[in-house]
């Protein structure tokens, strides 16, 4: 969005798309986007702890809980909580050791909450399946879940699997903690985030676009996990449909106030931009600053630019060795 104007682009569902469709937009030379502001937007899974269908959510962390190790349920250790470790780890709850700079990105705070408060002014679009179904989340965890919908700051999880169930659900809240140092709250489900971040700050790596312009914005059309007494396979097969409407009645309803009041506050507040007061960027701070989570908030710029590469190396290397090991002997020298 510039000072004359706002646009609308489809991203597609799945990160491949979206960072491709991304990737096109920001190198394509049609636009100066280099005072744009970008409100990513779209419908998500909600966990129940934290919010509910129909409700609004903004994220300062993007975490990319699906870029783990995974063993099946059933061949974990008996001591293990999941089958799901960081990549490098030899346990659950262990800081992965292999990184790729994708795991963790994270956006203007002191924008989102701007945003948020933007959002509160929208009178939100519920009803009456989603809150009869909201109602049956009875235990006082999900006292969150059985609330009226709201506007919530709250982070958001990527993963191309469309995942249902409450032991998921607890072990991506978890990395989702331990990516961020503790300080992120999973709330919200989505597949494409870390993919669209990605491509914008490559773009701002390149001066193409403004890193600290980024709203990410998911209302809630499922929950992640079922009510008490549910089960997994219900909650994904047969339940997704019950917030479904209202969110993305919601995505609208919500999106267009924080439009407005970009527009209407222009000349004031974000002509020249909302200063970023946290951190903005990767997990090692690609566009300079301190990363505050994650083993990059250790590395200086140009550490870590040579972080990225090393791991690059690598991660090659062992590709190669992998690949070595399964060619046959006359194929492998």
């Amino acid at each position: 969005m510039t000072e004359r104007a706002n646009r609308s682009l489809i991203l597609d569902l799945t990160e491949i798309n979206a960072a491709a469709t991304i990737t096109s937009l920001i190198q394509s030379n049609c636009f100066d986007l280099t005072s744009t502001y970008f409100l990513i937007a779209g419908i998500a899974g909600v966990n129940p702890e934290v919010a509910t269908l129909s409700s609004v959510t903004f994220a300062r962390y993007a975490v990319q809980v699906a870029l783990e190790y995974q063993f099946d349920a059933r061949e974990i250790p008996s001591n293990w909580s999941t089958g799901y470790l960081g990549q490098g780890a030899y346990a659950p709850g262990q800081y992965p050791t292999f990184i790729y700079g994708t795991e963790v990105l994270e956006v203007n705070a002191a924008l989102r909450s701007l945003a948020a408060g933007f959002a509160k002014t929208a009178l939100l679009n519920d009803t009456s399946d989603a809150a009869a179904y909201r109602a049956l989340y009875t235990s006082p965890a999900y006292t969150a879940g059985s609330s009226p919908p709201s506007v919530v700051e709250c982070d958001v999880a990527t993963s191309d699997v469309y995942f249902s169930g409450a032991l998921l659900g607890e072990a991506f809240g978890n990395f989702t903690k331990l990516m961020t140092n503790g300080s992120g709250v999973y709330c919200t489900t989505g597949q494409e985030d870390n993919a669209t971040l990605e491509a914008l700050l490559r773009g701002a790596v390149s001066g193409l676009v403004d890193f600290s312009r980024i709203i990410v914005m998911r209302t809630a059309s499922d929950f992640d996990r079922p009510y008490p007494g549910s089960s997994p396979q219900y909650n994904l097969f047969y339940a997704a449909d019950y917030g479904y409407e209202p969110a993305l009645q919601n995505v609208y309803l919500a999106g267009v106030k924080v439009v407005e009041g970009i527009i209407n506050g222009w000349e004031r507040t974000f002509k020249k931009g909302v200063n970023a007061t946290n951190y903005i960027g990767d997990i090692f701070g690609t566009l300079g600053g301190t990363p505050d989570f994650g083993q990059g908030a250790l590395l200086s710029e140009q550490e870590a630019l040579d972080k990225r590469n090393l791991e690059k190396k690598k991660h090659m290397g062992r590709m190669r060795r992998i690949g070595r090991r399964l060619l046959p002997a006359s194929l492998s020298r």
